[in-house]
């Protein structure tokens, strides 16, 4: 089966958007190259900033991207076909994740959907055939829109002590209309795969699901500087099974990717863009013809961006290095592929799109973790390669 085109990789407003990325370059380099995307056209500034970290940390970064010189790739449309196709043409550079030492963070259940989603996986103890069940009953106990409640508040309290008396008091509620975000690690850093790369399920997974989302970069001083795309490759049975399999269920080889750019904030793009922000989702079959679109508007979420951010980094604990915020996601499937009542879970071989106008499109194919490429390029690799062509010394840091 022939995938559908992917009619929007890039930002609908392209001339405008200041996107980073990172690039692989083979030959004499053969190593992780930055780029800035001006115009359509790729920029490798490495020479000027070894890593996207450490130009995060520029108080000028916005205004340095626009204008820094760099060396010419040629069109960001080649490198996406080339990501996208079945033998990618070995001349042209390879996409990454556009995160490299920055610390990858999550944030779950802020949006109501996912939060009853949560409670479901939790009841039904991984089991994907009481879903559908429970996902009745619960509805019927609730008797709430949890939507409506503003987590942390005096009805979110007075909700919660219902709920116990009834019964139905959930760790997941507490993390969902608490005063507490659930903030946790999803993977390690220069771990997450990029634009066209195979996202990992773990081959025990008998149910599961890509979550879209997007995704902040934050510097060492609490500072988004911009936003992406992300899929936070979601396990239901592991996760469900128990809260304490978190990292099993979400911290496997490819269960992470970021892309296609980090598109930075300035005059047209800035956080209220992405509070407003719609994210679309398409699920394709390689081989059963499925299909499923979904949607998550950001301006449903329980708790504001910039406070996810707080409640992730402060006098409590910091990031040197920065980090990658994901801000999680209302889309949880449930349509039903193969048994009535059984609900969606991946097929190998599925194409996942998740887009964003402002952001493009972040495409990726899904397979067993234990089956796709390894992760063997890390921060000690990093440092060696970049030591190895002379760049360690070159940085401009923050200014």
């Amino acid at each position: 089966m022939a995938f559908a085109q992917i009619t929007q990789p890039l930002p609908a407003d392209l001339a405008g958007a200041l996107l980073i990325g990172r690039v692989w370059r083979g030959g004499a380099i053969n190593g992780p190259c930055v780029v800035v995307v001006r115009n359509g056209e790729v920029f490798d500034i490495t020479a000027h900033a070894p890593t996207v970290s450490e130009l995060f940390e520029r108080s000028d970064v916005a205004a340095f991207a626009r204008t820094v010189q760099g060396e010419s790739l040629g069109p960001v449309q080649r490198l996406l076909d080339s990501a996208l196709a079945v033998n990618p043409d070995a001349e042209v550079p390879q996409l990454l994740a556009p995160s490299d030492l920055q610390a990858l963070k999550a944030c779950g259940v802020t949006f109501a959907v996912s939060l009853l989603e949560r409670v479901i996986e939790e009841q039904a103890g991984g089991d994907k055939s009481r879903a559908d069940a429970l996902r009745a009953s619960l509805l019927d106990t609730i008797g709430a829109d949890l939507s409506s409640i503003k987590p942390g508040s005096p009805e979110a309290e007075k909700l919660k002590q219902q709920f116990i008396a009834r019964g139905a008091w959930s760790q997941y509620m507490e993390v969902g209309i608490g005063p507490y975000a659930e903030v946790f690690s999803k993977s390690q850093p220069m771990s997450a795969v990029g634009f066209g790369a195979d996202v990992g399920l773990h081959p025990e997974s008998k149910w599961n699901n890509p979550e879209p989302e997007i995704v902040l970069a934050v510097n060492s001083r609490r500072e988004v500087v911009g936003a992406t795309l992300g899929n936070d490759v979601n396990l239901r049975d592991i996760e469900g099974r128990s809260a304490l399999l978190l990292g099993k269920a979400k911290d496997n080889n490819g269960s992470c990717s970021i892309g296609p750019f980090i598109r930075l904030f300035d005059g047209d793009f800035t956080i209220d863009t992405v509070r407003n922000a719609e994210v679309r989702m398409v699920i394709e079959g390689k081989d059963d013809g499925f299909r499923l679109d979904g949607a998550s508007f950001m301006r449903e979420i329980s708790r504001d961006p910039l406070d996810l951010v707080s409640q992730t980094c402060g006098a409590h604990h910091q990031y040197p290095d920065g980090f990658m915020l994901f801000l999680g996601t209302m889309f949880s499937p449930i349509k039903d592929r193969g048994e009535a009542g059984a609900g969606f879970t991946h097929h190998m071989g599925d194409r996942v799109t998740v887009t964003s106008p402002a952001l493009g499109s972040l495409v990726n194919h899904v397979f067993r973790s234990n089956e796709i490429t390894p992760w063997t390029f890390g921060v000690r690799a990093l440092y060696k390669n970049l030591a190895g062509r002379g760049l360690l010394n070159n940085s401009n840091g923050a200014n």
